[in-house]
């Protein structure tokens, strides 16, 4: 037996913490994201000694919960935030959220307080009664539960983690202090598990049927399209969508959720589908469109651009995990990964399509002498000429006008990009692409806006210990920049300008300035030669916004009035 396979031996009675140490090393983890407290420290105890578990701290939970989220997304990997309780467990709540809303794997471990202090006095972190942090937890996630018995302990952490890994949604697991120590039992088919979850498979006549009707409307079909969602990266099924799609030689167009699904540089990627708010070339293609594939897409406000879907389900082949819906037929218990690549098997027509990409970005090269102050438009342009240049960057976009900005960003190479396209939290960004470069060893470029950077940004002074090196272009237009269409009271939107520039060398990194297009343009090359971490403040106009973002609103309070005059 080797040493490393060796700190993943199980006995057949070992303490607590030990075996959630063994059991986590067994299913393939290898980093925990958290923050000590005085009622969980027996278990950072036990994963900070030598066995395979590097532990990643940060200034406040917020941020350990989005770096484990990104961490997650970018792996594809059950990320784990251990948290102590009350104060802890409650301020890492709105990241669990956010990653149950967009189906991110995390395990949540909590401490909690002993059995003697529960019988002597309310205890310090606790709001109501001890069970009322695994009932909020019981809202965020796919599964809580407290362990509180020894004998049932092994198998309540093996179901928590087979629905976490199985609903691909939060877990949760709270273990107080006195019970780390105490020595449980650990069934034999737990000591021989292999680390593996059995992934869920289709009924094969259903799977036959649904295939075989998808494939004869797509020989019916003479304008089909294909979109891609982010179920097909969750499951796994992207490299057969793109054989599907290169089969075929139709245009591919991915949502604001699974941006990157399908390559941004390949020659049938025609851009990224919002509904109403899309690029008027993908509105008029898609509504051409006599058979839409819309495969992995789950069907939110964002990705629908807040109204409702703009396919006719006559029109329409849908298939998530589970599901599989052409036109008003359903076939229930047909997996999406086995869907796809039985799809990307058959017998098909091929139609070879010119696809031209199209995005919502104003191109044009700056006159020698006259250059005009920087614009959320030129700085995206600059951004894409920069990926073009430099590809295996992770892109990693904060919510606000930066989601809507991030979403004209083009890769290049193995880079993913990462936003949450649905719950859309500010503060995601930087700590989510920290994480990401953690697990993957990318390098990220963040897009983020001084509202969001101010939330979760100076976690960046965590760094240089941790041998980060994100490039943060930060866009500072002096407050929330993208309520100003839509708030008449301007004060409100107003926050405190920082010096960003100044800050980052002060935390350990790199700080730009950058006001003109040709400056971002330096200080982009620069940031790239830099070993650490960069931050490139970028100074805009107060009232600029993304063309999508501008557009986004526009529609979305056009429709608001709409409906309330309705």
């Amino acid at each position: 037996m080797t040493p490393a396979r060796a700190k993943r031996s199980m006995r057949a009675t070992m303490p607590l913490g030990d075996f959630l140490v063994a059991y986590l090393n067994r299913a393939g983890v290898d980093h925990i994201f958290g923050l000590p407290g005085d009622l969980v420290l027996g278990l950072f105890q036990r994963f900070g000694r030598d066995r395979g578990l590097e532990i990643v701290t940060f200034s406040h939970e917020p941020a350990v919960g989005f770096a484990a989220d990104g961490y997650a997304r970018s792996t594809r990997r059950l990320g784990v935030v251990c948290v102590t309780y009350g104060a802890g467990g409650h301020n890492v709540v709105n990241p669990i959220a956010g990653a149950y809303a967009e189906q991110v794997p995390l395990l949540v471990v909590s401490g909690g307080p002993g059995e003697a202090e529960q019988k002597v006095a309310l205890v310090h972190h606790q709001v109501k009664d001890v069970e009322g942090q695994c009932r909020i937890f019981s809202e965020v996630t796919c599964i809580a539960q407290l362990v509180a018995r020894p004998e049932l302990a092994a198998e309540q952490i093996h179901e928590v983690v087979g629905t976490i890994l199985s609903e691909m949604r939060p877990g949760y697991l709270e273990i107080h202090r006195d019970m780390v120590d105490v020595p449980i039992p650990v069934p034999a088919h737990l000591r021989s598990w292999d680390g593996h979850f059995p992934r869920p498979t289709s009924d094969p006549r259903k799977l036959e049927e649904a295939v075989a009707e998808t494939a004869a409307r797509l020989r019916a079909a003479v304008r089909p399209v294909l979109i891609g969602g982010v179920e097909l990266f969750r499951d796994r099924a992207e490299g057969d969508f793109q054989k599907l799609a290169e089969k075929l030689g139709v245009p591919v167009l991915s949502t604001v959720l699974a941006k990157g699904v399908f390559p941004m540089d390949h020659p049938l990627h025609l851009g990224i589908y919002i509904g109403p708010a899309s690029h008027p070339a993908i509105l008029d293609r898609v509504r051409r469109a006599d058979l839409v594939l819309d495969l992995g897409d789950q069907r939110t406000d964002l990705n629908l651009g807040a109204s409702a879907s703009q396919i006719p389900p006559e029109r329409c082949v849908w298939a998530v995990s589970g599901r599989v819906e052409i036109s008003h037929h359903q076939y229930r218990d047909v997996e999406l990964a086995e869907f796809v690549a039985s799809l990307s098997r058959a017998k098909l027509p091929r139609f070879r399509e010119k696809v031209v990409y199209r995005d919502n970005l104003k191109r044009g090269a700056t006159r020698s002498g006259v250059e005009r102050a920087l614009s959320v438009n030129d700085l995206l342009v600059e951004v894409n000429d920069f990926l073009a240049d430099h590809g295996d960057y992770h892109a990693v976009a904060e919510s606000g006008d930066m989601l809507f900005g991030g979403l004209e960003l083009r890769l290049h190479g193995a880079g993913l990009y990462l936003a949450q396209g649905y719950y859309a939290s500010m503060g995601f960004a930087v700590p989510a692409a920290m994480g990401a470069q953690i697990g993957t060893g990318l390098r990220p470029l963040v897009l983020c806006g001084d509202g969001g950077f101010q939330m979760t940004g100076p976690e960046i002074a965590h760094a240089p210990k941790l041998g980060l090196s994100p490039i943060v272009v930060l866009v500072n237009n002096g407050g929330w920049g993208i309520f100003r269409p839509v708030t008449a009271q301007a004060d409100l939107l107003e926050i405190p300008n920082w010096p960003y520039a100044e800050l980052a060398q002060a935390w350990g990194g790199v700080g730009f300035q950058a006001s003109r297009r040709t400056e971002l343009r330096d200080a982009l090359r620069a940031a790239h030669e830099v070993k650490g971490f960069v931050l490139i403040e970028c100074t805009v106009p107060p009232n600029d916004l993304s063309p999508l973002g501008r557009r986004y609103i526009k529609g979305s309070a056009r429709r608001g009035r709409a409906r309330s005059r309705s």
